[in-house]
């Protein structure tokens, strides 16, 4: 895996891209010279929980064959105040999950993502007390 960071203006404004070309534009606050330009550092962070407890959980509930027809994650994240580095210290993940689908079966497949296989949660446990929660939400008439 290789990252490449560039930096895109005289400020704080960087764009990484991967050996896909794929790219992700990130920024500092407005607070000490950034533009809103592209994701705080951080945010990133929490992006990749997101990604990768999405990406465990559909394959957990494919596996089941739990029809997922979509999903939603939203993470809240707080951080030590008033500390050089502000590392995570608590971490919420609020899964909302769409199909006909078994609620034990959702509950414990996040709950392995989660304390088992999502590699980013795994790095940010070691600062940060991780909890999680969902709602199954009903799929829309066609």
């Amino acid at each position: 895996m290789k990252i490449e960071v560039t930096r895109l203006n005289e400020d704080y404004h960087f764009r990484a891209a991967n050996e896909n070309g794929t790219t992700l534009d990130m920024d500092a606050s407005p607070e000490i010279g950034g533009q809103n330009r592209g994701m705080r550092p951080m945010q990133v962070l929490l992006a990749g929980l997101g990604g990768c407890s999405s990406i465990d959980v559909i394959s957990i509930l494919n596996k089941q064959k739990q029809p997922i027809r979509d999903l939603r994650v939203t993470i809240d994240g707080e951080r030590a105040a008033d500390q050089v580095p502000s590392l995570f210290t608590r971490i919420h993940v609020h899964f909302a999950l769409t199909g006909n689908l078994d609620e034990e079966k959702v509950r414990k497949a996040i709950a392995l993502t989660l304390d088992k296989y999502c590699s980013v949660a795994k790095i940010l446990e070691k600062t940060a007390v991780i909890t999680h929660s969902f709602t199954l939400l009903q799929e829309q008439p066609a």
